[in-house]
């Protein structure tokens, strides 16, 4: 792709780096934003540059937040014997949109892949457990994905607290094996939080 100004193939190059932008959607959007007037492309600079300065990850659930203590965590009305596990923070807001869930998340960071490097000491899953043997959780759900790399993390955190009381649950697989949740629709997503089945018997009857 030629460029005949070195500015707008740099501005290209910046943007392309996008998940799902390639060359010619980055030369669109740039060109998008040359029409507009300089205080828009002012505008949605400064508020990315305030989002990488200023956003934070919640000191309990490590979702994202403008304050130590996320929203959701800090709502006295949630139910905070009850966790949902996540993989990401796309998730949490998958979840939210079904309207479906009361509890409070704990936020992984990703899964455990050994091909790609990812052990357990990568994850949020240390935090989780000294929070589950704390006394003052009743139910974890897992939601992770439905794929290999889901599963081996789902059964590696409930080896770890397997010994507690709580109940260990997991969504209905309402959610196609192999999909990635924040793919699934807001109905199929909360039924399969509605309609969770004990997490044991996921691997006993397999």
């Amino acid at each position: 792709m030629e460029f005949s100004s070195k500015l707008i193939e740099k501005a290209v190059s910046e943007m392309s780096q996008l998940p799902g932008i390639g060359k010619r959607t980055a030369l669109r959007l740039v060109l998008h934003l040359l029409k507009q007037p300089k205080e828009q492309t002012a505008f949605l600079s400064q508020a990315l540059m305030n989002m990488r300065e200023d956003i934070k990850f919640c000191e309990s659930c490590y979702n994202i937040s403008d304050t130590k203590i996320c929203e959701i965590c800090a709502n006295p009305v949630r139910n905070h014997e009850t966790i949902c596990i996540v993989e990401d923070i796309r998730d949490v807001m998958a979840i939210e949109n079904t309207g479906q869930f009361k509890g409070i998340y704990h936020v992984l960071g990703g899964k455990i892949s050994p091909i790609e490097g990812v052990g357990p000491n990568q994850l949020n899953i240390s935090s989780l457990v000294t929070k589950v043997k704390s006394g003052n959780v009743s139910e974890i759900i897992f939601a992770l994905s439905s794929t290999m790399e889901g599963d081996t993390t789902n059964f590696y955190i409930y080896k770890q607290i397997a010994d507690t009381k709580i109940i260990i649950s997991t969504i209905a697989r309402g959610i196609s094996v192999g999909d990635e949740l924040e793919y699934a629709d807001e109905i199929t997503l909360g039924r399969s939080i509605l309609h969770r089945v004990p997490f044991e018997k996921t691997f006993k009857n397999n």
